[in-house]
């Protein structure tokens, strides 16, 4: 009898997989991944909800909630960073809830999921930051050779250097006095902190790699990037735009109605022509009409980007449009910041980028959206900061 609920679950969970993978093969972008997924947390909720009632308890209201605020104000607006905070609380709340709910249910397919999610936390939990700091060295190594030696593709070996030092800061400090040791910890905690954001910054970004417009758009608009030689599309341009081409195709296969290309870039002081102009021959090089391409030649940030961009397509539909931006997978969500601060309501499709690069391209949009919302993040630093100080203080005073 134990097992009946469970088998009765099964049946339907699977009825609904094969339903959900037939109904979206039909569709002009069936996007099977996410609706499985929606589909299979949809049926938990609801098999652990059953169960709830049965017992008279509502605990699974507790990551409900949270989740029914996130869903809200993520489909309200997708470019916000609470919506990585809101997230994490609904799992960080349904992890909770399933502690309780076995104890209280001795339920084995719950107790199953449990399990495995509680392995994957010790094995991150015992072995994550020997891995991770291993992890950076190797990636700085690459990235060092097939990048530009800058600052920005130094940041994962910046990163393992400090971590390092964390790791072998209980021995370091055994030769220093308490009140040093008390002092270093503005170290762990600042650390900590940085974490915190860091994790809800990388959950909504990965959240956001699950856009998907719809194919009614009127514009794309495809931010530049720097070119080679001052005159030609690079690898990681070209990916933006054939992004874009590839969404015109699909849009146009759909609707019989091609959304314009907008490129948008300006020249810099070391080009020889304006990005957008590199942009376009490039487009028409794979086959897109000239007529169907738009320039943009301002510009020379991303806020600029959409700032001009809003401009052109103001002027050519005053009575309004939709439109979306594409950019690597890495920068869509930072993108989508601007794009709001400039009044433009679109979201982004991120191209893909090579996986040696995407840990030290994140961690950079991670610095530039720290710099974004630098007061918040110096008053918490600082905060963080005196009070160490203070306490280090205390203990070589008056201990």
């Amino acid at each position: 009898m134990v097992f009946a609920p469970m088998l009765i679950f099964g049946i339907i969970y699977f009825s609904g997989v094969f339903a959900v993978q037939k109904y979206r093969r039909k569709k002009d972008d069936p996007d099977i991944f996410f609706f499985e997924s929606c589909w299979t947390i949809f049926a938990l909720l609801i098999y652990l909800a059953i169960t709830e009632i049965r017992t008279g308890s509502f605990f699974i209201l507790i990551p409900v909630a949270f989740g029914s605020l996130f869903l809200y104000t993520y489909r309200k607006n997708k470019h916000r960073l609470i919506n990585g905070l809101l997230f994490n609380l609904f799992i960080l709340s349904f992890g909770g809830y399933l502690i309780i709910h076995l104890m209280r249910t001795e339920d084995p397919l719950v107790g199953g999921l449990l399990a495995v999610l509680l392995f994957l936390f010790f094995a991150v939990l015992l072995f994550g930051l020997v891995i991770l700091v291993v992890f950076l060295y190797w990636n700085s190594l690459v990235v060092f050779r097939r990048e530009s030696h800058s600052i920005a593709n130094l940041l994962t070996l910046i990163l393992a250097v400090v971590l390092t030092i964390f790791l072998f800061s209980d021995v370091l400090l055994q030769h220093f006095p308490e009140w040093v040791n008390v002092l270093f910890g503005i170290a762990p905690v600042s650390l900590f902190y940085l974490f915190f954001v860091f994790l809800n910054f990388l959950s909504v970004s990965v959240l956001y790699q699950f856009n998907h417009p719809h194919y009614d758009q009127d514009f794309i608009i495809v931010l530049g990037a720097g070119l080679i030689n001052g005159e030609t599309v690079s690898p990681l341009l070209a990916q933006r735009i054939n992004k874009a081409i590839d969404f015109y195709h699909l849009q146009f296969q759909a609707k019989k109605q091609a959304p314009r290309l907008l490129m948008s870039g300006g020249q810099g002081s070391d080009e020889k022509v304006p990005e957008a102009i590199a942009m376009k021959d490039y487009a028409i090089s794979q086959g897109i009409p000239e007529g169907e391409i738009l320039v943009e030649a301002n510009s020379t940030t991303t806020l600029e980007n959409m700032k001009f961009a809003k401009e052109v397509m103001d002027s050519l539909k005053p009575q309004g449009y939709k439109a979306i931006f594409s950019s690597n997978n890495y920068h869509i969500f930072r993108a989508g910041l601007y794009a709001d601060q400039a009044g433009v309501n679109a979201n982004g499709i991120g191209a893909h980028t090579a996986f040696y690069y995407l840990p030290n391209a994140f961690l950079r949009e991670f610095v530039a959206i720290l710099f974004m919302h630098k007061k918040r993040h110096i008053i918490v630093l600082s905060s963080i900061i005196i009070f160490y100080i203070i306490a280090a203080l205390m203990q070589l005073y008056f201990t």
